[in-house]
Order: structure tokens, then sequence, then C-alpha cells
């Protein structure tokens, strides 16, 4: 399996911390977040990885160098920003041939990936696309979902003022070829998964639930929690191989 991570935004909410560094490498406890997502995700099986940059990716590029992990990364520059599905769209022979994560990699999200992974494995036949979800602390800045009993996904609710629950889509998806298929074939200049592509395939995309750790870190406040959430992630980490 392969998987694709978002890393090319701006992080304009975290301004000052962004001003010099892009929001995919802002430090966690001492290591750029995107270190997370690469040790997380190749010490679950996934082969190779795309990254797309824009801002400041210069910075992206010299750490991808220095990575033990270098050989297996793929790193595709934007000089203008495609959209999250559009992404997917210019890069769809990477993910074509088989299931596929796509993350935003400006979250910090601390699970079990071969259990992610199974999730997609043992989804209702319909399902196209298995998305992780978590508890929102704050509901009104995430995409909301409303499950059906199989686990499928009935409803979303992108950011509205009164949402219906606090069940929220982490944004890492796990694709099937016939969902990039249909990105693939969008006439949209500037595609976005949530807006575009989440609510076409209702009903045929599998919620798998992250009840360890999802942090948007967006702002100063969630930023500053998540440097002291996860010291309590440290026990987890270091069972599931990473960093070793």
């Amino acid at each position: 399996m392969r998987a694709i991570l978002l890393a090319a935004g701006f992080g304009t909410r975290l301004q000052p911390v962004t001003d010099h560094v892009p929001k995919a490498l802002v430090p966690i406890d001492g290591r750029p977040l995107l270190e997370y997502w690469l040790h997380s995700l190749f010490n679950s099986g996934i082969e190779e990885i795309l990254i797309n940059t824009h801002y400041l990716a210069d910075q992206v590029n010299e750490l991808v160098a220095r990575s033990s992990f270098r050989d297996r990364i793929v790193v595709v520059h934007e000089k203008t920003l495609l959209g999250t599905a559009g992404t997917i769209r210019q890069n769809a022979d990477f993910c074509i041939d088989g299931p596929c994560i796509v993350a935003h990699a400006d979250n910090l999200c601390i699970c079990d990936f071969n259990a992610f992974k199974a999730g997609h494995e043992n989804r209702p036949a319909s399902a196209a696309m298995t998305m992780m979800t978590f508890e929102a602390p704050d509901p009104t800045q995430c995409g909301i979902v409303i499950c059906d009993e199989d686990g499928l996904v009935r409803e979303f609710h992108e950011k509205v003022p009164n949402p219906p629950g606090t069940r929220a889509s982490a944004a890492v998806y796990i694709m099937e070829p016939e969902v990039v298929r249909f990105i693939d074939q969008m006439d949209l200049e500037s595609p976005d998964l949530s807006i575009d592509v989440i609510p076409k395939f209702l009903g045929r995309i599998f919620a798998w639930h992250n009840d360890r750790y999802h942090m948007d870190i967006g702002t100063l406040q969630t930023y500053g929690l998540a440097q002291l959430d996860i010291r309590e992630q440290r026990t987890f980490m270091k069972a599931q191989n990473w960093f070793s």
C-alpha cells in the first residue's frame, strides 16, 4: 500500500509559528510533525509515500533528504496549490493500482495504522473508502459525520455552526482505485476532498474510529495542547517502533 501526505498548505491560522516553517514541519516535542507521519506509516508496512509541497518547500526537501526513508519518498512541488483532491488528480498514477492512504499531514495523528488498514480490509462490501474519525473537542471546526448501524457515513456536515454530533473526520482516508478514478475525471479547477468528493460517496464510506489521539494543530491553542498531550503517547509510540 502507498500513501499521499498533503503537506503544501500555508498554515496561516498558526502564525507566527508558521512565518518561517511550513505547518507540516512545526516541532512537536522536538520532532517535526512530518516525522510522526513518516515513522508511523512506514512502520505499519506502507511501501512508498508521496508528499506534495508549496510553501517553504525547500525545508520539506531538506527533511526528506536527511530521512532514513528518503529512497521510499516521492516529493512533488505545486507551483500553484491544486486543492486537496487536485493533488490526488495530479498524481493519480501513483495511487491507482490499489488502496492508498491519503492524509492531511498538518494534523497530529497517533493510532495503530495496522488496525486502520485492517478496518478497511474488513469494511462493508459497498464501501469504496474508509475514513478515520475522532471525537472533536470543537465540532464547529470539523467535518462531523453521522453513521448508520453498519458504520457507513450517511451524513457529513463540514464546519457548520450547530453540528449534530462530535464524531469528526480526521482527514485521513484509505481510498480504493474507484475513488481515485472519480477524482481523476473531475473538471473542477481546485477540487477539495471535503467539499467535492466526500458528499459524492455518502453511504459508501466506512468510518474507522481513532480512539487514541488526533489533533488538528491549526491554532496556537491546539498546537500548545499537542505539545503536552504527546508526552502521554510516548509508551504507545515506543511499542509501535516509531523512531526506533
